[in-house]
């Protein structure tokens, strides 16, 4: 699969509900999806709408889910809304869970050594 690079100066970029991405997700930025992505995601931050849906691994230091995930999710701190649907396994540091939340898959906390396995450059952005 192909790999797509997003950054530049702007704080996040969106994909809009119409947008449908066939490939990996490299952001320097945050990123907010609306729309689907079938690969992995590796992003700063990350905001996934009702309408979002991710088809892959997803790896942040922060996420807030809306939308439904079919993958492995390795995030530091974690916030999965009532309308989320995950089906993966989820590594975090800091897991909120809202009332109604649908989650297939183990919840395994990553510890001391979170640091360590997010990317470098994530590291430098924060």
């Amino acid at each position: 699969m192909p790999t797509t690079r997003i950054g530049g100066s702007g704080t996040f970029s969106v994909l809009g509900a119409d947008l449908v991405v066939r490939g990996d997700i490299t952001a320097e930025t945050d990123l907010h999806i609306d729309g689907r992505v079938e690969g992995d995601v590796t992003c700063a931050a990350l905001v996934l709408g009702e309408s979002g849906r991710l088809e892959g691994a997803l790896r942040a230091r922060s996420a807030r889910l809306a939308g439904s995930v079919h993958g492995a999710i390795d995030v530091a701190d974690l916030v999965i809304e009532k309308t989320a649907r995950i089906t993966g396994d989820v590594a975090y540091d800091t897991l909120t869970v809202e009332q109604g939340a649908q989650v297939d898959g183990r919840f395994t906390p990553r510890g001391s050594n979170a640091a360590a396995a997010a990317p470098e450059a994530l590291l430098r952005q924060a």
